[in-house]
């Protein structure tokens, strides 16, 4: 068991990748991201090259080094350590990533969906140290979600529970791109949704300020400077949300709800109003029991996670 050493940690992203070293406290002591190139050949000689750049920065050395972990959106093995066919990284279907990490780095390596890694790096580094029962949601390109259950991360029969951001939050509402069904809280609450929605809504207006090139954090902006348009689709945003996390409440009643990715940068526009609804509308005793948070590690949550996949390795050889 070699938990005491610090490791490697690679998170896999459809925009950008990022690696870092993390030792057993959860600090992050070093931590570097560049774009994702096109196609899984360049996408992972880059990766492996950026963790390399991540031990050089992180002054600990090589031999210091007790596994790497891999953090990624799934559809994923993370027993046999392979990427099946992530719908953000086209192309990159059934590669062995483990084994190829191990060949790379001499050091024995482990696979986990990205949020469900992030789960495990809350519940083990951030704002779920010392809770039994957390659930950690993160709201981003896509949405992704991970479920500790009485201190055990839940992998489901198939390495990939935990699948929250397809909770359906309207049965006969927008088309999910990721799974192909309608209503998903992806296909509300995603950055690129919420991109995607205030631009439809702009057109249709045709008088709001909003540009064609519109992001998640424009929206944000836009919706708090007066924006009506803006208003109508940050509001709808905060609907769908406290309605998906209502539901994932009353089911797994957790002590804490942590919520992730680059839409949490607006901070409490998004935060208060959900958390006020939830508490509102879930059922007693959960929504008293259940408190809603934004992760302390911000853009480095998936450097986190993978690093507590990481550790578990470590210990496991």
């Amino acid at each position: 068991m070699e938990s005491a050493r610090p490791v490697l940690a690679l998170d896999i992203g459809g925009t950008k990748l990022a690696a870092g070293v993390v030792d057993a406290s959860g600090e992050v002591r070093s931590f570097v991201v560049a774009p994702t190139p096109d196609g899984p050949e360049a996408g992972l000689a880059r990766l492996w090259e950026l963790g390399r750049e991540a031990v050089a920065d992180s002054g600990v050395g090589w031999p210091a080094i007790a596994a790497v972990g891999i953090a990624c959106g799934g559809p994923l093995d993370p027993r046999r350590g392979i990427l099946v066919s992530p719908p953000h990284l086209p192309g990159w279907r059934n590669l062995p990533v483990v084994a190829m990490a191990e060949h790379v780095y001499g050091r024995p390596a482990a696979l986990h969906n990205d949020a469900t890694a992030a789960a495990a790096g809350e519940h083990r580094f951030g704002a779920g140290a010392g809770t039994r029962n957390l659930v950690y949601l993160t709201l981003s390109t896509g949405v992704g979600g991970g479920v500790v259950v009485e201190n055990r991360l839940y992998d489901g029969a198939a390495g990939n529970g935990g699948e929250l951001g397809h909770v359906t939050v309207d049965w006969r509402g927008r088309f999910c791109r990721s799974c192909g069904r309608r209503g998903c809280l992806e296909a509300y609450v995603s950055g690129t949704s919420i991109a995607e929605r205030a631009r439809e809504a702009a057109g249709e207006s045709g008088d709001s300020q909003l540009l064609a090139g519109a992001t998640a954090a424009d929206v944000a902006a836009a919706a708090e400077a007066g924006d009506a348009v803006a208003r109508r689709v940050w509001d709808e945003t905060i609907e769908a949300l406290a309605c998906g996390l209502t539901s994932i409440v009353n089911l797994f009643e957790p002590e804490l709800v942590v919520l992730g990715g680059g839409v949490t940068r607006a901070g409490d526009k998004l935060l208060a109003p959900v958390r006020e609804r939830v508490r509102a509308d879930a059922m007693a005793p959960a929504a008293e029991a259940a408190r809603i948070v934004i992760s302390p590690f911000g853009d480095r949550v998936g450097v986190v996670g993978a690093a507590a996949i990481g550790f578990e390795r470590a210990e496991a050889a």
